[in-house]
């Protein structure tokens, strides 16, 4: 790991760059798209570059990956790595990638903090840095070879067979591959990247959860992504799906990837998730039904009303399928007429916010959460405060992991 020599070094200098870190970051990908455009353009998430949100995640990623490394000598933060190494499989990211980010990442640093980048600094963070990358590499390289794709060739060609609109701004996409080859293996609770041409000819990525397991084919759902008040911009991908793909288009898109997936023992599971979070929680509970599974089933799931509820059917459904499931939703505003509070049935209807102090949680409960990241900190705390081990709490973040 971190030798002695450069850890003293980190140690003393991890202030002075965890403060200037944010003036680092946007310069370092001002200048690495400056003499690659090609990565913003066709890589990485122009949307979530506009509104700072993936600039704050990789300087969170380095500031904790080095923390760590000074704290912990001897070891390395592997569920952070295999986070981000699922999310750059599912990109098709190389090895030959990574010395560009060093390049104009190490030239921002130097830009920044001026004469204090000594050569034992810079060989300090450069040690940091590749253990970090080196460490991705190889992870990436095993997700690849697992996945039947060498060298990152993740993309294949499907065939939209099907559309669904689950909600006003919910769609579900069902897609079979072109060249008639058999599907990619994949897990509940994991995700394909979808990578769409644009009308100005970039070739934007997204990513998007498993909400089912068709016969043939793959299935996906999108949320509209309109843009708001404080300057985050509408969804380049999530809108072109919604406009102009109805059935028979062909889309590239990548082998099944994530590290968020369904237990396969038999403990208790809970499932909490809000708004277009409930899409790898149906994609588990199918999976539990249709093994005809006795596990205890909690599922939680928070909206705004029973209109805006995408698969509000199918959690009935398959909560009643199983044989000891049982679901609670709150909705914010219940329309006359709606589910009430206390159906007396395998699933039951609050208003309001979610608050899981009130839902039963079984000893030796596994929890997945899924939805907005304040959403996702609260249900976690609350969890944490009702018993459930920290470890045993699973999270699912799509765009940039800001953490928990």
């Amino acid at each position: 790991m971190l030798s002695t020599k450069s850890a003293e070094t980190v140690r003393a200098t991890l202030p002075a760059v965890g403060s200037a870190i944010g003036e680092i970051t946007p310069l370092f990908y001002d200048k690495m798209f400056a003499a690659h455009p090609e990565l913003l353009r066709d890589l990485f998430n122009r949307g979530n570059q506009a509104n700072g949100s993936q600039r704050q995640a990789l300087a969170g990623s380095i500031a904790t990956f080095a923390t760590y490394l000074v704290e912990h000598p001897d070891e390395r933060p592997d569920a952070m790595l295999e986070r981000i190494a699922h999310k750059h499989a599912s990109l098709g990211v190389r090895a030959d990638q990574y010395p560009i980010v060093r390049e104009h990442l190490f030239a921002a640093i130097a830009e920044v903090l001026g004469d204090a980048v000594t050569e034992e600094v810079a060989a300090a963070w450069d040690e940091v840095y590749w253990l970090m990358a080196n460490a991705l590499i190889t992870l990436e390289e095993r997700l690849y070879a697992a996945a039947g794709t060498p060298g990152g060739d993740v993309w294949r060609e499907y065939r939209v067979t099907g559309r669904f609109q689950e909600t006003d701004d919910v769609a579900t996409f069902v897609v079979q591959p072109v060249d008639g080859r058999p599907l990619p293996a994949s897990r509940p609770g994991q995700y394909v990247s979808v990578q769409v041409e644009l009308p100005d000819g970039a070739r934007q990525i997204r990513q998007y959860s498993l909400s089912g397991q068709p016969d043939a084919g793959l299935q996906f759902s999108v949320k509209r992504v309109t843009g708001d008040a404080a300057g985050s911009p509408a969804g380049e991908v999530s809108n072109y799906l919604h406009d102009h793909v109805q059935g028979g288009e062909v889309l590239r898109v990548s082998a099944p990837f994530g590290d968020v997936v369904l237990d396969e023992g038999d403990r208790p599971l809970l499932f909490a998730s809000a708004g277009i979070g409930c899409t790898p929680m149906i994609g588990m509970l199918s999976r539990l039904a249709a093994d005809g599974s006795a596990r205890r089933v909690v599922s939680v799931h928070a909206d705004r009303s029973p209109y805006t509820h995408a698969f509000r059917a199918e959690l009935r459904q398959l909560t009643e399928k199983l044989d000891n499931a049982t679901a609670e939703v709150w909705y914010e505003r219940p329309e006359d007429g709606g589910d009430r509070e206390g159906t007396g049935e395998a699933i039951t209807f609050h208003e309001g916010l979610i608050d899981l102090s009130r839902v039963e949680v079984p000893a030796g409960t596994i929890a997945y959460l899924c939805g907005p990241v304040p959403f996702m900190k609260a249900a976690r705390a609350q969890l944490l405060e009702a018993g459930v081990a920290a470890a045993d709490i699973h999270y699912e973040v799509f765009g940039p992991d800001l953490g928990l």
